[in-house]
């Protein structure tokens, strides 16, 4: 173990206000210096890097350390990001509003944020109670701030957390893209080189909002979809799976005026260990377990759940072929579901258009094309949907859905559960269901199916193998089927997507698209096909699977 190591650790033990990481990282070194070599270790992988800040803000896991989300690290981030607001905003004093969710630190970094902007001379809004990530982008917007933070990990693993950074003004409130995301982090470094976070600037003089805020988004968000009388007759369960969104929906839900479910107990209020579930993801295996059996006792015609900070949306429906009586639906469906919705609404608007990521359904293309509007196809994130010309709706695959584009423009799973009551409600009028409003979707704008390959890993650099082996070695089959074609995202023309990602078009007709996952550790591999039924669309998507599993066998 170098000294200069030791030396680095010391003197950011010295600056960290936490007594909780200040007392773990004072054990580490102490270990460290008596020779301890699994304790050296550990400090060499907390400080061999920086968290690095990009495009999705800082994520990680908590801990002391240069390399770990701490009180220190967001002490940094935070009067890195006046600094820059200062330099944009010139003579003007920037605004920046602030909100968190319910996990571990959360309020605490949110809190030193508030503190810090404030100590930098910036007007600094801090949101009344913990809430969700879709509030916090809308109050940007209300507010008609310059900037605003969010303290969330969404569904990341328990001891994650994450600085989500949003730009007002002509950015309206999407989170940032670059050059953004370097000039902020340059900023940050300088802060970081500068000395101690002990030293930064702090005033307890920023601004608590009031409830006003909350309620100005309840009101936008129930205009998305009042209740007509049919809603009355719904049954439906929703969980909030351990995070913050119950309390602002089911404020919705009376203002709207739709019938309040069956809850989920167990996971109805914010618990920052997520007890119940492996992953606070609704997309995991097993998360939706106790959604399910709730549903059964109640007999109800749907579930919906959100993510621990309510952005996203997961849909499930009735099924008697599925193993445990209940499919859930994949983010395509639901996507689409939503998509058809909006461009309904929108027909005959000019430059109208839906946007998704290029990783999401190609079926949302035919759904703009059937009605007239424009499309865009962006890459991955909220950052880039959001920014999409004339957009009434954009979606991702992973259960992020922006139906109301005039008040929030990030993906926001409350206000789509909103938007799907709304279908369930018409349906329910007519004797159908979620389920039948999808199968009419195949026969007015095709049969799409979609499915996905997921690899976990413990070490990031099999990613970079594995991607690597496929540029340098590009397959000519998936399975049986035979590629056609093979575009590297890396290589994209000037004004197109560009980005670590390879898309093969296969000869029937079929996609398959891998990318490395910007917030987990995983490799994402997307599979979508058409059929002349949803039988055959599903039946390609499944050798695709497996023959997509074949492939990553053989690279890793």
């Amino acid at each position: 173990m170098s000294e200069e190591l030791l030396t680095q650790a010391r003197a950011w033990l010295r600056q960290d206000p936490d007594h909780e990481t200040r007392d773990e990282l004072a054990g580490l070194i102490t270990r460290t210096a008596g020779g301890d070599a699994a304790a050296a270790a550990d400090l060499a992988d907390r400080f061999r890097t920086r968290l690095a800040f990009g495009t999705a803000g800082l994520r990680g896991e908590l801990g002391a350390g240069s390399n770990r989300m701490n009180r220190v690290l967001v002490a940094q981030a935070a009067a890195g990001f006046a600094a820059y607001l200062r330099e944009r905003a010139g003579d003007a004093t920037p605004t920046v509003v602030i909100g968190y969710d319910g996990r571990r630190n959360s309020r605490v970094f949110a809190t030193d944020s508030a503190e810090l902007f404030a100590g930098a001379g910036l007007r600094a809004i801090l949101l009344p109670r913990l809430l969700p990530t879709p509030v916090l982008a809308f109050a940007v917007r209300h507010l008609g701030a310059d900037a605003g933070v969010m303290v969330t990990a969404s569904h990341n693993p328990p001891n994650d957390n994450g600085y989500k950074v949003y730009l007002g003004g002509a950015d309206h409130g999407s989170q940032i893209v670059a050059p953004a995301d370097a000039e902020i982090a340059a900023h940050i470094a300088r802060i970081a080189d500068s000395g101690s976070v002990a030293a930064l600037p702090r005033s307890t003089a920023y601004e608590t909002a009031g409830g006003d805020v909350v309620q100005a988004y309840v009101t936008a968000t129930a205009a998305v979809a009042p209740a007509a009388a049919s809603a009355s007759g719904l049954r439906w369960v929703y969980t909030a799976m351990h995070g913050v969104g119950w309390d602002t929906l089911s404020s919705i839900l009376r203002a709207a005026g739709y019938p309040q479910p069956a809850v989920v107990d167990q996971q109805l209020r914010p618990d920052a260990t997520f007890r119940t579930v492996s992953f606070p993801n609704p997309e995991e295996p097993g998360a939706m377990d106790l959604s399910i059996a709730r549903a059964k006792r109640a007999r109800a015609d749907f579930i919906l759940a959100n993510d621990p900070d309510a952005d996203r949306l997961a849909v499930a429906v009735p099924d008697e072929t599925a193993a445990d009586g209940w499919r859930r639906l994949t983010g395509n469906e639901v996507g689409l579901l939503l998509g058809a919705r909006a461009a309904r609404a929108a027909e005959g608007t000019p430059g109208a258009s839906l946007a998704c990521s290029l990783v999401s359904s190609p079926g949302l293309a035919a759904v703009a094309a059937h009605h007239g509007l424009d499309f865009h196809e962006t890459l991955t994130g909220f950052k880039w949907i959001s920014r999409a010309p004339g957009m009434v709706f954009g979606f991702e695959e992973a259960l992020g859905y922006l139906v109301n584009p005039e008040t929030v423009r990030d993906k926001d799973g409350i206000s789509a559960a909103v938007a799907i009551l709304g279908l369930a409600a018409d349906a329910h009028e007519r004797g159908e269901t979620l389920s039948t409003l999808l199968a009419e979707l195949g026969d007015t704008y095709g049969h799409f199916a979609s499915g996905q390959v997921s690899v976990r890993v413990d070490d990031l650099s099999i990613i970079g193998t594995v991607m690597a082996s496929l540029r340098a070695t590009p397959p000519a089959q998936i399975g049986e089927r035979t590629i056609d074609s093979t575009e590297d995202l890396l290589q994209a023309a000037p004004g197109t997507p560009s980005g670590d990602v390879l898309r093969y078009r296969l000869s029937d007709g079929s996609r398959v698209i891998v990318r490395p996952s910007g917030t987990e550790p995983k490799l994402k591999v997307y599979i979508d096909a058409k059929g002349d039924d949803a039988a055959l669309a599903g039946a390609a998507v499944a050798e695709l699977e497996a023959g997509v599993r074949a492939l990553l066998d053989e690279r890793s």
